[in-house]
């Protein structure tokens, strides 16, 4: 098929690399405008935009993609495939391609519309997810779907982990879709009404952790930003992100403060059992488990996190 492709960040790239080596024509790519990045600021381009070139791609980083609308309706495309683009496409554009626009979501649709399915997912404590291919319309991630393979979200599972999991999936659904587009034998089936949740984008502010939630609620919410943003607590002052904790039986818990250590290898009281951190984060420095951190920083039975 004849296609165009709109991605811009990791996750995007092995839809992207997929198309390719399955044959299609992907005759232009479209990224989010190169970043100022690193400690020089150079201004670096997206994963989609770097893996594009490489392959040989013609690729356009239109500030507003309504910058590009008529190029890209003149490319006569069969369909154009959205993965992560993150800007909006008009109706003008979703209506261009013959058989219109399809994109790659990281949730069970309808749940977890939105910008960040895949944080939402694991801090809600969901028991599974979903990679979807949908056809895409006016609304927000409210299209039909065409493809769907739903994985199970597991006890000790990171955003990072589960990322990493559905974009390799991305490729062999959205190629599944197309060859069923193409045939004539595609099926595009409503989403349902009941069930509409929004994965709004992630603030700031959400990252500090409050320990007097539930020890299980917030091994979720620590997983959900893991390895970012980095939820994080305060130790004497200093920032520390937290990047994995599981819930763990702490009788004890109950008597102390939350924040409070109960032991010497990191059990902490929390609103609700005791929270067991295994791998931390201190600023400018490389992730660490718990024992290897707690050799460079005693934190005996008692302390108060912040």
């Amino acid at each position: 098929m004849r296609l165009a492709f709109m991605g811009t960040p990791d996750f995007a790239v092995p839809t992207l690399e997929a198309l390719v080596a399955g044959g299609h024509e992907v005759v232009r790519v479209y990224a989010q405008p190169p970043a100022r990045a690193g400690r020089g600021k150079a201004l670096r381009p997206s994963p989609v935009q770097a893996r594009a070139e490489a392959l040989g791609l013609a690729v356009e980083t239109p500030s507003r993609f309504r910058e590009a609308e008529a190029g890209f309706a003149a490319l006569g495309l069969d369909a154009a495939v959205v993965v992560a683009y993150g800007k909006i496409l008009r109706p003008a554009a979703l209506e261009a391609p013959r058989l219109g626009c399809f994109n790659l979501h990281a949730s069970k649709l309808p749940r977890w519309r939105g910008a960040a399915p895949i944080q939402r997912a694991i801090m809600a404590g969901d028991a599974e997810t979903a990679a979807c291919v949908m056809r895409m319309d006016a609304g927000l991630d409210t299209g039909p779907v065409l493809a769907c393979e739903t994985v199970p979200i597991g006890p000790e599972e990171t955003a990072g982990t589960l990322h990493d999991r559905l974009a390799a999936l991305g490729g062999p659904l959205m190629l599944r879709a197309l060859a069923a587009l193409q045939a004539g034998t595609a099926v595009a089936a409503p989403q349902p009404e009941e069930g509409v949740t929004y994965a709004a984008k992630i603030e700031k502010a959400e990252a500090r952790i409050d320990w007097s939630r539930d020890a299980a609620a917030l091994s979720a919410h620590v997983r959900g930003l893991s390895p970012f943003p980095g939820a994080w607590f305060e130790l004497a002052g200093e920032r520390i992100k937290l990047l994995m904790a599981l819930p763990e039986a702490a009788p004890d818990a109950a008597q102390v403060a939350p924040g409070t250590v109960l032991d010497d290898r990191l059990l902490v009281a929390t609103g609700q059992g005791g929270l067991r951190l295994t791998r931390l984060q201190r600023a400018g420095r490389g992730p660490l488990a718990a024992a290897d951190f707690l050799r460079g920083t005693e934190i005996p039975a008692g302390t108060r996190l912040g």
